[in-house]
């Protein structure tokens, strides 16, 4: 190791080997080629979703100015710039760290006012399309009694203009005077029944505009809530990018950095060495699970389970069965919530981890975290069709906002993340924006759940 102080001028690959700060030139290679594909990709991504939604997502570690193994080198040759060194390295870790816990937090905060705004407006969608069937019930009773009124109205009218009773009544004749009575008789119970079938009439009138009118205000209120939980879907889409490009700076620099930090403490050697071994055995560990993930993947596709293609170009969501339907529902709780009353979707259980897929061919337009949801996935299908998966696990994502799948594409692994009683899918079917029946959806394609 090289005195402090010294003036010896050595060439740069002789320098690294002796002094053991810096990685020669084949641990440089090697250092960067542990930077997973994903997290280079995932940069490239958010880069791109910067310019889409208007703004930079990228967190300020990623403006950091980082020290080189050649500013280390440097460092450790006088006391006072090792020091400083130090300082400087533990404050870009601090920072790292720092704003991977803002922005987790801030993400949370979007996600839970996405969660609330989403289930807003679907209640307010559910409200509206009451009201709109109960006045279409209400309009085809008005119309009933009207046409009933009306028949009542003809019969009088005819028994009404028969002159020929009026003469037989003045005629003194008893036989045709009681004929005449019952007669009139009849007359008066129509105009009572007229009288009643009019007033039915009215009332299923007025309580048929009454309900049109309540339609409407509840419509414009569905259609206000729709846009404020669209634009929460993107605040929260872009908090969760912000979030994510945290967690992809402090996994491209944190490593490097403590190991530049253990080498101005005199470890260095060994710690390069771990860290590369680390790296190198991380790499083959996560190539090895989501081959494994692929694999089951494709074997469950191939039962006719999770991810199979059927002829309409649909497939079912994963292999679980259902097991909470679309609708009503009784409320349970526990872990401090209850489940809401009316369920928006259909639960599905195939076991903590199964595969979750997508059930047609589309564009992922929201995949983070969603408050009572948990970690959640949303695809448009185009044509006003959408799906959702709700509850993936922690790291069970496998697309990505803005990417493209198709039909029986593995995008997340099922979890019990937000609101859930144990692992399952909660999957969601959204026809205009609002949520319909998934299993009359896809049993309509062909698919059974």
């Amino acid at each position: 190791m090289l005195a402090t102080g010294s003036d010896l001028t050595l060439p740069d690959d002789l320098m690294a080997e002796e002094c053991g700060c810096a990685p020669t030139p084949a641990e440089s290679r090697a250092f960067r080629a542990g930077v997973g594909r994903r997290t280079l990709l995932t940069a490239g991504i958010l880069s791109s979703v910067a310019v889409l939604v208007g703004g930079p997502l990228l967190p300020p570690a990623f403006a950091a100015t980082y020290p080189s193994w050649e500013d280390v080198q440097a460092a450790k040759a006088k006391e006072a710039t090792k020091a400083a060194e130090v300082q400087r390295i533990q404050g870009l870790i601090q920072s790292l760290n720092g704003e991977v816990a803002r922005t987790r937090t801030a993400a949370e905060q979007a996600a839970g006012a996405f969660y609330t705004a989403q289930q807003e407006y679907f209640d307010a969608s559910f409200r509206a399309d009451t009201l709109e069937s109960q006045a279409d019930v209400e309009a085809q009773n008005a119309a009933d009694a009207a046409n009933k009124a009306g028949r009542i109205a003809a019969q009088l009218y005819r028994d009404g203009g028969d002159t020929a009773s009026l003469e037989l009544f003045f005629s003194g004749s008893a036989a045709t005077a009681d004929d005449l009575l019952s007669r009139l008789g009849v007359m008066d119970k129509l105009l009572e029944r007229n009288q009643g079938a009019y007033a039915a009439a009215i009332t299923a009138r007025d309580a048929a505009q009454s309900l049109t009118d309540q339609a409407v205000v509840a419509r414009n209120e569905r259609d206000r809530l729709q846009q404020v939980a669209e634009q929460k879907m993107l605040e929260s889409q872009q908090a969760a990018d912000a979030a994510q490009a945290a967690v992809d700076a402090q996994t491209l620099h944190l490593g490097e950095l403590q190991a530049q930090l253990a080498a101005l403490e005199d470890t260095t050697a060994k710690t390069i060495a771990d860290y590369q071994a680390g790296i190198e055995a991380a790499r083959i560990a996560e190539e090895q699970r989501r081959a494994a993930e692929r694999a089951e993947a494709e074997r469950l596709a191939a039962s006719g389970g999770g991810g199979g293609v059927v002829s309409s170009g649909w497939a079912r969501p994963t292999s679980g069965n259902r097991t909470s339907g679309f609708g009503p529902r009784s409320s349970q709780c526990g872990n401090g919530y209850c489940s809401t009353s009316y369920h928006y979707g259909v639960d599905l259980s195939g076991g903590c981890g199964a595969g979750i897929y997508a059930v047609a061919a589309g564009t992922v337009v929201y995949a983070g975290y969603n408050g009572g949801y948990g970690n959640y996935i949303k695809i448009d299908h185009g044509e006003g069709i959408g799906t959702g998966y709700a509850h993936i696990r922690n790291g069970g994502f496998y697309v990505g906002y803005g990417q493209r799948v198709n039909a029986g594409d593995l995008i997340a692994r099922e979890g019990e993340t937000g609101n859930a009683f144990g692992c399952n899918l909660h999957f969601e079917v959204y026809v205009g924006g609002s949520p319909v029946n998934p299993a009359t959806f896809l049993a309509a394609r062909g698919v059974s759940i």
